[in-house]
């Protein structure tokens, strides 16, 4: 989530006045975590909302799919923003030149001190998010996946010196070494693609909401489980904790078992995760963008781990013994 169009207070009423049945607008405010879209907290007479407005990195050939996709969440029980019906039976109109949609507010708050429980209900969600989309007829190519990494590197126009020396020579090197050995054949399906701690709501010790799914799209089901080994399992110091690994795996399992070939190239996944993630990561560094309320994050966080999966040798160093 990010705030990169502006929305008055006026803008946002006649929106609702226009679109919808949600009573008088009370209050708007901006939400400045994440890097995609503009949102807003708005509050009517009745209740509290997402306004979000889809900026240029979201196609709008792709919003019909996120709207389905959360409808259909919905429907299955799983604790996500739900799109609100417009009064023309649509989901989506235009504000101040963005495709605009309103979205139930979910309770709750991320969690910054993960815990290993924490790390099991993440595995469950996920699993749970796999196995109730698998009969779900929709697609949406994952524009982010491994074919597309050696032009998001071409992408990069500043030297990457200045963040670290020789990252060029080793990105280079990790790319060669992906085209290799990446997977082919791999369970695939709808995966979430951002389960970051920022992206998931907890009240108390329970898991109350899932949100943010803006990089969903169809892509091998173990790739998401490693992008969540790498959002949930590393420690503020970079290292990485083995335990919670293992809590966020069993959990899956619990939901979802993994084929010998998923458990094979969970290391290559996890190091393919950490390289898609440095180089966004990179892009959104050097982009400059005065206007946007939003603190792009450190690259180097997923070069360190990056550097830890180049060390891994099996699954076992996941804690996956069996």
């Amino acid at each position: 989530m990010a705030v990169y169009t502006k929305v008055s207070f006026e803008d946002a009423n006649n929106f609702l006045e226009k679109y919808y049945d949600l009573g008088d607008l009370l209050s708007i405010k901006e939400i400045t975590q994440g890097v995609e879209n503009t949102n807003y907290i708005i509050e009517t007479k009745y209740s509290r909302y997402i306004l979000t407005l889809y900026e240029n990195r979201v196609s709008s050939k792709d919003i019909p799919f996120f709207i389905n996709l959360l409808v259909h969440l919905d429907n299955k029980n799983i604790e996500c923003p739900k799109p609100i019906t417009m009064k023309n039976k649509k989901y989506t109109e235009t504000l101040n030149g963005r495709h605009a949609a309103i979205f139930s507010f979910l309770n709750g708050k991320s969690i910054i001190n993960i815990k290993n429980e924490h790390c099991s209900l993440v595995g469950e969600t996920l699993a749970n998010i796999h196995q109730k989309t698998n009969n779900l007829k929709i697609h949406r190519e994952n524009n982010l996946s491994f074919k597309h990494w050696s032009k998001l590197y071409k992408s990069i126009k500043n030297p990457l010196t200045s963040i670290k020396v020789n990252l060029d020579k080793e990105i280079v090197n990790e790319l060669n070494f992906l085209n290799i050995n990446w997977p082919q054949n791999l369970p695939l399906g709808i995966i979430h693609g951002d389960l970051f701690p920022d992206n998931i709501f907890f009240n108390s010790s329970s898991l109350s909401g899932v949100i943010d799914f803006y990089f969903a799209c169809n892509e091998f089901y173990a790739f998401d489980i490693a992008i969540c080994i790498n959002a949930w399992c590393f420690e503020k110091d970079n290292s990485f904790n083995i335990t919670k690994a293992k809590h966020l795996l069993e959990g899956y399992r619990n939901y979802r078992d993994l084929s010998i070939e998923e458990l094979k190239y969970l290391p290559i996944l996890c190091r393919g995760s950490a390289l898609r993630f440095l180089l966004t990561r990179i892009i959104d560094w050097q982009r400059d963008d005065k206007k946007a309320l939003v603190i792009p994050k450190d690259p180097i966080e997923y070069y360190n781990k990056l550097k830890f999966h180049q060390s891994v040798s099996s699954v076992k160093d996941y804690g996956i013994y069996e």
